[in-house]
């Protein structure tokens, strides 16, 4: 599993959840996350979570650190396992900082407000999961907070790396640990 933050400010539309985004804009081929900061705002028309459509709910932060991951050679069920892993990474790290962290689904909150956001989905070649933390809390359309204007975090790069090595380091860990078993 690769990482990368990207330093350049990117607004996430939702159309970035593509097979072969991160190859095609970062060169980066094969099993990968990436992180990146900038405003989110989802309309329907590209929402990926049909749940959402039907309750009419787009998806907006003013600022947000996005996570984008695409894995190959997994099926769905094991794509929205590692979903759930990269949300419980970031509520263990979140936690090491005294932020106490509540986690339903893929849904992190804290006392009641919205920190993040996350799907993962399948295309024709690969699993792709967006997962993303609000930074600041103002403008978003639910009650929300943010990792900097609610929770104190202001190296938000430093964070996204702790994410993504934290992640990378996990899954290869779950691979060799599957290796040194005998069957029965």
């Amino acid at each position: 599993m690769q990482t990368k933050f990207i330093d350049e400010e990117i607004k996430y539309i939702g159309s970035q959840l593509q097979p072969h985004w991160i190859y095609k804009n970062f060169k980066i081929q094969g099993d990968a996350i990436v992180a990146f900061i900038g405003e989110c705002e989802i309309k329907l028309t590209e929402m990926v979570d049909i749940e959402d459509v039907i309750n009419n709910e787009p998806i907006y932060s003013k600022l947000m650190l996005s996570f984008i991951t695409e894995q190959f050679n997994i099926n769905l069920v094991e794509g929205v396992f590692r979903q759930r892993l990269l949300i419980c990474i970031i509520k263990e790290l979140l936690e090491k900082r005294g932020i106490f962290v509540v986690r339903n689904g893929d849904d992190l909150m804290i006392e009641g407000a919205k920190l993040s956001v996350s799907i993962a989905t399948k295309s024709t070649t690969s699993i792709l999961i967006h997962t993303g933390l609000n930074i600041i809390s103002e403008g978003a359309p639910v009650k929300a907070s943010g990792l900097t204007s609610e929770l104190g975090i202001t190296d938000i790069k430093e964070f996204a790396r702790d994410v993504m090595n934290a992640y990378a380091e996990e899954l290869k860990d779950i691979e060799l640990a599957s290796t040194k078993v005998r069957g029965v």
